[in-house]
């Protein structure tokens, strides 16, 4: 049986373009059938100490009547502009990510993050938000926040960040598709194309492994 197809995307809770590339991923995935593995990694777009967006400021409300929302209404997307001023610091989410992803929760997590703060307005920069959502997925209140004031992934996720800095991510989301990078929310075609192409890579590989490795010649 064919190892699955490897997906990364790097993504941050507060980027509305990672919410809207769910859609097309999982159409591009649905119209080929290929087994897929998708892992989301972090990527803190505003780091502490550097001072994060403010809503009631110019910049974010043109961005999203020029981009955002017209993009939002092309892909049938419910999201607004959470008001939450200033947006929240997201390391803390991240790390409870990771708990998540240890429970094999993670891509539901992600999930309930975007929907949190871009359909319901929560502040994910909040202990308490972080543990009544992680509750809300199944995941334990009680681990997960011991989990998260003491630290316990912190250093999980700082090896993350340092893979997104090897990987010369710079704006989120970016997709990983085999050999393949995608900067931005990519059209379904798109995203198919490079999940085949990394398909075709994949076999041909094993093909040529099967075929080499019997005397270790070629």
């Amino acid at each position: 049986m064919a190892a699955p197809v490897k997906i990364k995307i790097w993504s941050d809770y507060v980027c509305p373009f990672c919410m809207l590339a769910e859609g097309p991923l999982e159409e591009a995935v649905n119209d080929v059938g290929a087994e897929v593995e998708i892992e989301w990694m972090p990527f803190e777009l505003r780091p502490h100490p550097q001072p994060t967006l403010r809503p009631e400021d110019e910049y974010l409300p043109a961005i999203w009547e020029s981009a955002v929302y017209p993009m939002a209404r092309r892909l049938g997307v419910d999201i607004k502009l959470p008001d939450v001023s200033p947006q929240p610091y997201t390391a803390l989410a991240f790390e409870g990510y990771q708990y998540a992803a240890e429970h094999g929760l993670g891509t539901a997590y992600n999930r309930r993050m975007f929907r949190a703060f871009f359909q319901e307005n929560q502040d994910l920069g909040q202990l308490g938000v972080l543990t009544a959502l992680a509750g809300e997925i199944g995941l334990d209140e009680a681990g997960f926040r011991a989990a998260l004031e003491n630290g316990t992934h912190r250093a999980k996720h700082q090896e993350a960040l340092r893979e997104a800095a090897a990987h010369q991510v710079r704006v989120v989301p970016t997709f990983l598709i085999g050999d393949t990078r995608i900067e931005g929310v990519a059209r379904p075609a798109h995203l198919r194309k490079a999940i085949l192409d990394a398909q075709a890579q994949q076999a041909e590989e094993d093909a040529y492994g099967a075929a080499c490795g019997i005397d270790g010649s070629c």
